[in-house]
C-alpha cells in the first residue's frame, strides 16, 4: 500500500528559519517520479476566457485508484491553482481526470476552500469559474500589445510605478529621465479611494512641472487591469466592494479626461517591470520578480513581448506543507507572498530571534533587518538565507509554466548585502537540486540605470502617442 511518506524528500538545502518547508518543486518532482514508475495517465487542462481565448496545459496524473487520490487532488488542485494566477481563465475543460471533477468543482465555488479564488475571477471576467469535462480549443492565446522597443519612447512622457508603500513617478524626454520622484503613501488599507486618486494626480502634477508638454502617460501597479480599468489591485483592498464599483473600477480613465485624452496606459507593475528587464538585457524569455510589499511578478516572451497572461505569482502556491502559512487577503497557504516578499521578512524576524517590535510596519522592520545585516549580524543573515532556499526552489516551480532565460530580480527586499546573500543561496539550491535548470536561467539584478528609472521609461513606453 502507498502512503503519503512516498513522496517524502530530501532537501539539500533545508531553510535556516523553516523546518516545516515543503516546496512544490520537489514535490512535484517525486510525484513525476513515480508516475513514471507507475505509468503516467496524461491530462488536458484548457483555460478558456470569455472571449475565446485561452491555453492548454498538458500534465500527467497517477492511475485513477483509490491509493494515489490524494495525491491526484493535490497535484492537480495546486496546478490548477498556479494557472488560474499566471494565465487566467473563467472556464476550465479537463481531459483525462473525470473522478476529480466533482472535488475541483466544489473546491473552486462560492462557499469552498477556494472561494476567494472563485470571486477574483468573477470579478476579472464577469463569468464565475466552471471545472468541467472536455474540451474546446482556444481561438488563440491572450494577445500581449507591448514590447521591450525602446524606439517607442519618442516624445515628452510621464511614466508611474504604484507601489504599497511609495509612488514613482518619471518625466521623460524622448528616453531620457528629466525628472524622477519617489513619494511615501500607505494606500492599503485606505477606505476612501480619493485619497489613491488625489495621491496619483499629485505625482502626475510634480512629473508634468519638468516637460514642455505631455504627450503620453503609462504607468503601473500591482493588479489586473483591463483597458485602463482596475478590475483586481491590492492597493484597493481597503475600499469597500460598492464603492470600488462606483469610483475604483474607473479611476484611471477618469485621470486620463483630467489629462486631456492623451494616450494613457496602466498595466500590472510586473509585466513593466520585466519589460525593464528586457530593454537593459536586451533579451527575451524574461521573468521579473519584484520581491517588495508583495510579490510583483512579470514575464516577457521569447520574442520580448508581454504574452497577456495576469502573472499575479504572489497567490500561487510553493510550499505545500500542511502547515505553510497562510496568506492574510486569499487565506490559502503556500502562497509566495509569503516567501518572497517584505511579508515573508517579517514572518521570519522572531524565528531569527532578532529584537524588532513587531508592531512596526513591514517596511520599517525590514529597515532594522536591513541595518541588523550591515552591522554583521548573524541572525539577519539566517532571514536572507532562508528567503534565498524559499527562492532557489521556487524558481522550477516557475520554471514549469514559463519559458525562462532570464530571472531578474529586483525590490527592497533585494537591497545591500542581504540581497547578495539571499542570491547567492538562490543560486546554490539550484546548483546542487536542479543543475540542468541553473545552467538556462541567469539570474540578475537591473544595473544602477534601471534600478533608478527602469520602471518608469518602461511604464512610459507602453502608450503609444497617437
Amino acid at each position: 500500500m502507498n502512503t503519503l511518506s512516498q513522496l517524502h524528500f530530501r532537501l539539500r538545502h533545508q531553510p535556516e528559519l523553516d523546518a516545516d518547508f515543503q516546496p512544490a518543486s520537489l514535490w512535484t518532482q517525486a510525484y513525476y517520479d513515480l508516475a513514471s514508475e507507475l505509468g503516467e495517465r496524461p491530462v488536458e487542462i484548457c483555460l478558456l476566457r470569455p472571449d475565446g481565448t485561452g491555453s492548454v496545459h498538458r500534465d500527467v496524473l497517477l492511475p485513477a485508484v483509490e491509493e494515489y487520490a490524494e495525491w491526484n487532488r493535490l497535484h492537480l488542485e495546486r496546478t490548477i491553482k498556479f494557472l488560474l494566477w499566471s494565465r487566467g481563465g473563467s472556464r476550465i475543460y479537463l481531459i483525462g481526470a473525470s473522478e476529480l471533477i466533482p472535488f475541483l468543482s466544489q473546491a473552486y465555488s462560492p462557499g469552498g476552500e477556494r472561494a476567494f479564488d472563485y470571486q477574483f475571477v468573477d470579478r476579472l471576467f464577469g463569468d464565475g469559474l466552471t471545472i468541467q469535462e472536455g474540451y474546446i480549443e482556444p481561438v488563440g492565446e491572450p494577445k500581449g500589445e507591448d514590447s521591450s522597443d525602446e524606439s517607442k519612447l519618442k516624445g515628452c512622457r510621464i511614466g508611474f510605478d504604484l507601489g504599497g508603500s511609495d509612488r514613482k513617478c518619471a518625466a521623460v524626454i524622448d528616453g531620457e529621465v528629466v525628472y524622477s520622484e519617489e513619494v511615501p503613501w500607505d494606500p492599503y488599507f485606505e477606505a476612501d479611494p480619493s485619497y489613491h486618486y488625489e495621491g496619483i494626480m499629485d505625482s502626475l502634477k510634480l512629473a508634468a512641472v519638468h516637460l514642455p508638454r505631455v504627450d503620453a502617460i503609462g504607468g503601473s501597479a500591482a493588479g489586473v487591469y483591463v483597458d485602463n480599468r482596475v478590475k483586481v489591485a491590492s492597493l484597493f483592498r481597503g475600499v469597500p466592494a460598492p464603492v470600488f464599483e462606483r469610483r475604483v473600477e474607473n479611476m484611471f480613465l477618469e485621470i486620463a479626461r483630467e489629462w486631456g485624452d492623451v494616450p494613457f496606459r496602466v498595466v500590472n507593475d510586473g509585466d513593466v517591470s520585466a519589460l525593464a528587464g528586457a530593454m537593459s538585457l536586451g533579451d527575451g524569455g524574461v521573468l521579473g520578480l519584484a520581491m517588495g510589499t508583495s510579490t510583483a511578478v512579470g514575464y516577457v516572451d521569447l520574442d520580448r513581448r508581454i504574452n497577456g497572461w495576469l502573472s499575479e505569482l504572489a497567490f500561487v502556491p510553493i510550499d505545500y506543507s500542511p502547515d505553510a502559512p497562510a496568506d492574510e487577503w486569499s487565506g490559502d497557504q503556500g502562497c509566495a507572498v509569503q516567501y518572497l516578499s517584505q511579508q515573508g521578512v517579517s514572518r521570519l524576524i522572531p524565528k531569527s530571534r532578532l529584537k524588532i517590535d513587531p508592531v512596526m510596519g513591514k517596511p520599517e522592520q525590514l529597515v532594522e533587518v536591513q541595518n541588523a545585516m550591515k552591522a554583521g549580524d548573524e541572525r539577519a543573515a539566517r532571514i536572507y538565507r532562508t528567503l534565498g532556499s524559499y527562492l532557489g526552489y521556487a524558481i522550477p516551480q516557475f520554471a514549469r509554466f514559463y519559458e525562462m532565460r532570464h530571472l531578474q530580480l529586483l525590490g527592497r527586499v533585494l537591497s545591500g548585502e542581504g540581497g547578495c546573500l539571499l542570491m547567492e543561496q538562490a543560486q546554490k539550491v539550484l546548483r546542487d537540486e536542479f543543475p540542468d535548470l541553473a545552467e538556462k536561467v541567469i539570474l540578475s539584478t537591473p544595473d544602477e540605470k534601471t534600478k533608478r528609472h527602469g520602471q518608469a521609461i518602461a511604464a512610459a513606453s507602453l502608450p503609444e502617442i497617437r
